[in-house]
């Protein structure tokens, strides 16, 4: 097995995004993230406030998952379409939906190229999903494409400097992502949206907060996540026996380390940043 921390050189071009995105799709294909998805139920509720979700607004949830943010749009009477481009998650939340009676249009969609026409909604939402959109200005341009003017996005993205951003550090130093990547934990940076968005917005609001991640202990998330989150249990399928042990250890350790619940049960908090942005009306 090559050595899995030497990376590989940047292509000329740069990354290519069309494989980078097959990759993807394939991660979070396999597993199943609604168990993880669901769990974060309350960050979707939560960013559907800050967005000021609103009855018979037109609202798109993109890289949607399970439905989090979609769920919440809906339960405040917007009409959402969701979308994503795992066909796999989004019926698991047309099957959420349906379960509460919620009236939800669903779709296959890539966020760096969504099939809809320009100003076609007034609110875009996302929840831990366009961060991870290969291309980050293709993906925060097409946000704004289709939203009306004087519309609203509102994202809940991960921190670098929090348990996600240092659990992706860790990994990535196991199992090195593609070559010229810039990491999805980038939309987490306060001023990193201002440089995506840039003119187009009328104004941005970023605010810190956390989401507890509440497990029995060290090993039971261990468990539930390589079983279930589609990225981890590729990343653990592309090593050895040795290079597994020694990413499960740090990882242990990081959990130990940042456990508030002490050794009766796991609480973890997971920093991250709720952004609203506001597009200029013209």
């Amino acid at each position: 097995m090559s050595d899995p921390v030497s990376p590989a050189p940047v292509p000329l071009g740069g990354p290519d995004y069309a494989a980078v995105k097959q990759r993807q799709q394939a991660g979070w294909a396999s597993g199943d993230f609604a168990v993880i998805g669901v769990t974060l139920q309350l960050v979707g509720e939560s960013l559907a406030e800050a967005a000021d979700i609103r009855a018979h607004e037109d609202v798109i949830d993109i890289a949607a998952g399970n439905g989090n943010a979609t769920l919440a749009a809906a339960r405040r009477f917007a009409r959402v379409v969701s979308t994503d481009y795992v066909p796999a998650l989004l019926e698991k939340g047309r099957a959420r939906a349906e379960a509460e009676g919620l009236a939800v249009t669903f779709q296959a969609a890539d966020a760096e190229a969504l099939p809809f026409a320009d100003a076609s909604f007034d609110a875009a939402l996302s929840t831990f999903g366009v961060m991870f959109a290969p291309d980050h200005r293709r993906a925060a341009a097409e946000m704004l494409r289709v939203l009306r003017p004087g519309g609203r996005i509102g994202m809940a993205n991960w921190t670098p400097d929090g348990f996600i951003g240092q659990l992706f550090r860790i990994v990535g130093k196991h199992v090195p992502p593609p070559a010229g990547l810039v990491s999805p934990a980038r939309w987490g940076e306060q001023a990193y949206p201002r440089d995506l968005f840039g003119p187009a917005a009328e104004q941005i609001h970023a605010q810190r907060k956390f989401f507890n991640f509440r497990y029995a202990s060290a090993g039971h998330w261990l468990q539930v996540l390589r079983q279930y989150y589609g990225p981890m249990h590729k990343a653990f399928a592309a090593l050895d026996p040795a290079g597994a042990g020694a990413l499960e250890q740090e990882v242990r350790a990081l959990l130990e380390r940042l456990n508030t619940a002490g050794p009766q049960s796991l609480v973890v908090p997971g920093e991250y940043l709720e952004v609203i942005v506001e597009k200029r009306r013209a």
